[in-house]
This record gives C-alpha cells, structure tokens and sequence, in this order.
C-alpha cells in the first residue's frame, strides 16, 4: 500500500499531466469542435448594433453575423474577444481600422467587426499564409475573405473535411445561420490567422 503522501502525489500527477501535455495543437481543434459545437442554421442574421454586457457580453442568442460565430466558439473556451479586443482597442486605437469614424472603443461593437478582429489576430496572434492550398488551414484558424465592395467575411475551420474530402470546412454566418459549409476558396482570402491567448 502506498504511503498517503506518495498517493496524494500519484493522484496529483494523474490530474496535473493532461494539463501540461496539451499542446497548441489540441488547443485548436478543441476550438474548431467548439465552433462545431455551435452550428445552428436557425440564427438570425442581424448586423444591427446591439447594447451588451462587458465584459461576457453577447446579443441575443437568435441572432447572430460572421464574427458571431468566432466570438462565441472562443468562449466556448472560456476566452472573451469581447473583453480582448475592447482592451487592446482602448489602449492601442490608432493602430485598428478607423473605418466607422470612432472616437474611442466601444466594447458593443468593437469585436464584432471582422477588419478590428482582423487586426486584432494579426496583433495578437499567428498571421499566416494566405495560399490556394487547402493542406496549409487546419483546424481551428481563421480566415477572412474579401466579398467585394468593401464588404468582408470571417469564418472558422473545422475538422470536417467536404463531400470530395480535399477541403476543410468553415463555421460561418454569411446570413444562413451558423453552418459548416465548403467555401474556403469561394471567395478572396484576406486574411488567416491562428490566436491562442
């Protein structure tokens, strides 16, 4: 039988090791299941501007856009954009675009506007090739897109792949709810970044 304290340190080690050997890598794909998670083509897509709580604020959960979808997979984690962007925001304005004639931060919008999340992972995060190549986006990245006319999209890579199984992907809201679609080269990549805090 083992001595109490040499017990207390097996159990110790059991529950500590899991934690210490997570690598980036499971990091990742625990955000793309969490965007997963998330899927729900009945959200209703509203760009309108929203007066939320801060920090962990969201707008109601029927509705939603394309930065909706990251932001709520992230705090599936347990990690608030919300928060993280208004802060850098507030301490670093001049650095994020000023597309919409802001004044200062506003932590109701601020991180649901996908040029500021742009930003914010170029900042903050891994800002990584923008290549036709699907090997090059795993699960968990983020990619942006140029839809034409200043108009811009966001969205998440999963694990699962499409039909032809040659293409990963993506959790977006491009305004049929929150869905797992195959269109990371539908459009014109803009931007693909990897974030862990």
């Amino acid at each position: 039988m083992l001595h109490p304290l040499k017990r207390l340190g097996l159990i110790l080690s059991l529950c500590i090791t899991p934690l210490l050997a997570q690598t980036p890598d499971d990091f990742y794909r625990e955000l793309a299941i969490a965007a997963k998670a998330i899927e729900d083509p009945s959200i209703y897509y509203d760009p309108s501007y929203f007066s939320i709580d801060y920090p962990m604020g969201d707008i109601p959960s029927t509705k939603g856009v394309c930065t909706d979808v990251v932001i709520r997979a992230y705090r599936k984690l347990g990690i608030d954009l919300q928060e993280l962007v208004h802060e850098d925001m507030r301490q670093n304005f001049t650095l994020y675009p000023s597309n919409w004639g802001l004044k200062k931060a506003d932590s109701n919008i601020d991180h649901r506007r996908v040029p500021n999340l742009m930003c914010f992972f170029g900042r903050k995060g891994e800002t990584l090739v923008k290549s036709t190549r699907a090997e090059d986006y795993q699960a968990g990245d983020i990619v942006c897109w140029s839809l034409g006319g200043g108009i811009t999209h966001i969205g998440l890579v999963l694990q699962e792949r499409s039909s032809d199984g040659l293409r990963p992907l993506l959790m977006h809201n491009i305004g049929n709810g929150q869905v797992a679609e195959d269109l990371l080269f539908d459009f014109t990549i803009i931007g693909h970044y990897r974030y862990k805090p």
